[in-house]
This record gives structure tokens, C-alpha cells and sequence, in this order.
């Protein structure tokens, strides 16, 4: 049987940073090691919720960003996780526009769905943005979304 085994306790940093050039298999990379910091954390209990919301923006990264270059950064915070991946491409990504058909556009609705909170910040020079989401242990997904999105 396979299976990781991550850092405990005292061995975790408040703070994970990383650099990717994402691509269509990025995602379940990028959720073990997600899961393995959280469960390290001690935050097991947010988990599912912040692994479906990475894998939406990382989605949203492989589909919208010129050359699938992004930074995601993981913080831990009083009883929960902040979760930020940042990119250099200016357009803001947008939610859904209503068509339950469509194939796609639903990204942000399931992240709204299972957060606490989630926005969009938009880099000074207006030439990248950074995406966040916030799972507390206990939260109860009251997501607040950027304005106009």
C-alpha cells in the first residue's frame, strides 16, 4: 500500500510558497501536497473544501493564463487556512453567466459554495491579480466574493 507521509505538528511553517507552470494533471499534485500541510496543521477538517477550491482555480489558471504560470502561496491562520494563487495575467476571472448547460463557468460558484471566503485582489500595476479563498475549521461557507464578480 502506498501512502505520504508529511511533516507534524511543530515541523510545519505558517507559510508554503511555491512557483508552477500548471498544467491538466497540476491539480492532484497540487492538493496532496495541500493535504498533507493541512493535515500536518491539524486542520484535517477544512480540507476537502480547500482541495475543491485549489483544484477550481488551478483549473481556472491551465484555462485563462497565458503560459500557465502561477504562485500559489498557503497560510495558515487561527483556526483555518488562507489559500492565494497568484498569476501575471490581468484579466479578472468571472463567475458564471446563468446557463446550466454550458460546459464550463462554474469554477467560482463551487468555490463560493464551499469557502468562507474568497476575492480577488488586483496587482498595483494592474498586470496580474491574485485569487484567495479562506476555509475555517467550523465556518459555515458564508463566501463573500469580490465586488462585481
Amino acid at each position: 500500500m502506498n501512502h505520504a507521509i508529511g511533516p507534524r505538528g511543530a515541523d510545519i511553517d505558517s507559510e508554503y510558497r511555491a512557483e508552477f507552470a500548471v498544467g491538466e494533471h497540476s491539480a492532484r499534485h497540487l492538493r496532496r501536497i495541500l493535504r498533507l500541510y493541512l493535515t500536518g496543521s491539524g486542520l484535517d477538517g477544512v480540507a476537502d473544501a480547500a482541495e475543491l477550491a485549489l483544484t477550481e482555480l488551478v483549473a481556472n489558471v491551465v484555462r485563462h493564463v497565458p503560459g500557465r504560470c502561477c504562485r500559489i502561496c498557503f497560510l495558515l491562520q487561527p483556526g483555518g487556512v488562507r489559500v492565494e494563487i497568484a498569476d501575471d495575467c490581468p484579466e479578472l476571472p468571472v463567475r458564471a453567466s446563468g446557463d446550466p448547460l454550458a460546459n464550463g463557468g462554474r469554477g467560482l460558484v463551487l468555490v463560493a459554495a464551499v469557502t468562507d471566503r474568497w476575492g480577488v485582489t488586483v496587482r498595483p500595476d494592474r498586470r496580474g491579480k491574485t485569487v484567495w479563498f479562506e476555509c475555517l475549521v467550523g465556518g459555515g461557507s458564508a463566501a463573500s466574493p469580490a465586488p462585481g464578480l
